[in-house]
């Protein structure tokens, strides 16, 4: 594993080759990278990178995690969607506190962007990494976003 530097703190990335298998936030000190998610991690946080195009692999989990997974990496940039909006679409709309759970157990945020998933009317709740980066995330990307909007 090795730490990148971000404005939301120290990230661990844990690397199998090409593949990022993992980030966790509050890494300790460790030695950087130079693995090519290192670059497209400063490119997101300098707002100069809406996708990353890093190999990944998401390990573990149950099927319905797997699944909420995998409707989090189609948000697109800077929108948002509530744990409802995820539980309805995977077919069981009173599921949203197992879809805030599933969000919990993400092994590559940020890269795969569990900070997107909001509570209902687009509140703030739950984040495994704290509500203030998951502040800070959608704060950068509704910020870029804009931008883009009106360039």
């Amino acid at each position: 594993m090795f730490v990148v530097d971000s404005p939301i703190g120290p990230l661990g990335v844990a690397v199998e080759g090409d593949t990022v298998v993992g980030v966790h936030f509050a890494a300790r000190p460790g030695p950087p990278g130079s693995h090519p998610v290192v670059a497209q991690l400063e490119a997101y946080f300098a707002g100069e990178l809406t996708d990353f195009s890093v190999p990944f692999e998401m390990r573990g989990g149950s099927e319905f995690e797997r699944a909420v997974w995998g409707e989090i990496a189609r948000i697109p940039y800077g929108e948002m969607i509530t744990y409802g909006a995820i539980a309805t679409a995977l077919g069981d709309p009173g599921a949203a506190r197992a879809v805030g759970t599933a969000c919990n157990h993400n092994p590559i945020p940020v890269i795969v962007p569990c900070h997107r998933v909001v509570g209902a009317g687009g509140k703030m709740v739950g984040f495994g990494g704290g509500l203030d980066r998951k502040r800070k995330l959608l704060e950068l990307e509704a910020r870029i976003a804009l931008a883009r909007a009106w360039s």
